[in-house]
Order: C-alpha cells, then structure tokens, then sequence
C-alpha cells in the first residue's frame, strides 16, 4: 500500500480512536489489547498508529522483558496483572502472556507441566478479566517466512533497525513451522467466546495496521461522546518574548 493512501486512510481512524478514547473516559470502561505474531509481523508499527495520536496518560503501551529471578517465583499472570487497565484506561500489549505458549514453548524456556497448565488457565484467567467489565481484544498478526525473511534483511542492513532482532530471533528462524504448531495449539486451547483471537494478514502492514484498526473499533457499540469546542481565550496586550536572567542561557540555533 502506498504511503500517501495509507496515511489518508489513517488519519479518520485516529479521529475515531480518539473518539473511542473520550468513550472509555466518558463511561469509565477499560480495555485490553494483546498483540501477538511472529518475529518482525509488524506489532510495533500496529500499536505505535494506534497510540500516536492519543493521550499518553491514558493509553499505555507493554513490552515487557524476560521476567527476572524474582518473577519466575511468582504465578505466571503475577507480573502481567499489575499492568492491567484501570476505569477509562486503554492498554496495548506488545506480546502478552502467551509468550508462554509461543517462543517458551517452542525454545525450551519452561516445561512441558508449565506449557500444559498455562493452556488452562489462561481461558480461566481472561474469562475472569472479562467478567470484571474489561474488553479484551486479541489479535494474531499473521506474515509469510518468505515477507518475514525480507524484513530481517532489511533490519540487519539499517543500523537504526538493527536493536529490533535479537539473538532469540535469529534462533527462531529455524523454528518456523515450530511456532506455526504452537500457534494453532494455542488458538485451540484460547480461542473462546469471551476472548476469542481475530487473525490479521500483516504481509502489507500498512493494509494490515488500517484493517486492525478499523476491526478493533466496529467491536464497540457507538462510542460518540458529545464534545464541546474549546475556545481559547484571547490575549491581552502583546505576545511576550520568552527572555532569560540568571545563568541559564539556551543552545544557539543549529538548524
């Protein structure tokens, strides 16, 4: 898709996030959404549209890190649930807890017994968060090897790329068809009613980010929050000069 038409179609989209953002203030509800898919599917780029015009202090994005010593003591969902959204909070996840049933599993990072526990309870665990009032949104990015492969290259060759892979990804590259298995065990296991998963075709992701976007939205009922114009004030007198005393001096100019 080319960026002149993507960037059309994504400014309305915002408007509308933006309107669902007034809802989520206006009636208190919260919501919760999972990103997940493949090295390189374009999960950051999704949620980095979603959250650019938005207020900070609202919406929060999650990417969290390997889980410490101290955390893989805890209960798996521990360290996830002090991130949850609040009453008129929304919350992106970029990868959630089913890191459980994707690269540990696929990697050898927990056991079978632990593989095998976290497919019962997570339907049990997000049941519980949907019962509580949060809507909770889960979506699977989906990406050939062949576009995955290309954009690995692409983010070797550019330095300022280059921090998005890791030497876990480069391992996973041998374990396509791995994760592939892993995936559709997990669908089976946690594709329910209440939180059901949406697949999203991410080959072109900037078609895939207008697509994620325009589903995540028709998923809440009307979400227009009447609004009245702000009106500024005039000033009085003659706009000030920002000017300095003391020590403090500003950086001249480079540009």
């Amino acid at each position: 898709m080319k960026k002149k038409d993507y960037e059309d179609a994504l400014e309305p989209l915002q408007q509308e996030l933006n309107n669902l953002a007034h809802w989520l203030q206006h009636t208190g509800r919260s919501m919760l959404v999972i990103f997940e898919g493949r090295d390189a599917a374009g999960k950051g780029g999704c949620i980095s549209a979603i959250a650019e015009t938005l207020n900070p202090r609202q919406v929060r994005v999650v990417a969290l890190t390997k889980p410490s010593e101290y955390e893989r003591t805890q209960w798996y969902f521990q360290r996830y649930m002090r991130h949850l959204p609040s009453a008129g909070e929304l919350v992106l996840f970029d990868r959630s807890w089913y890191n459980r049933a994707g690269v540990e599993k696929v990697m050898g990072f927990c056991t079978a017994a632990e593989y095998r526990q976290f497919l019962v309870q997570a339907p049990v665990f997000e049941k519980m968060l949907c019962d509580s009032g949060i809507l909770l949104f889960k979506y699977w990015l989906a990406t050939d090897q062949a576009e995955q492969e290309q954009r690995f290259a692409e983010r070797a060759k550019d330095p300022l790329k280059r921090w998005k892979i890791s030497p876990i990804d480069i391992e996973a590259r041998k374990h396509y068809e791995d994760y592939g298995r892993a995936r559709d065990a997990m669908f089976r296991a946690t594709h329910k009613k209440g939180a059901p998963w949406t697949v999203v075709d991410f080959n072109d992701q900037r078609a895939g980010r207008l697509t994620l976007i325009r589903h995540l939205l028709d998923q809440v009922p009307d979400v227009g929050v009447p609004e009245k114009p702000l009106k500024l004030p005039r000033l009085r007198g003659k706009p000030h000069r920002e000017r300095y005393t003391g020590p403090v001096k500003p950086i001249p100019g480079r540009y």
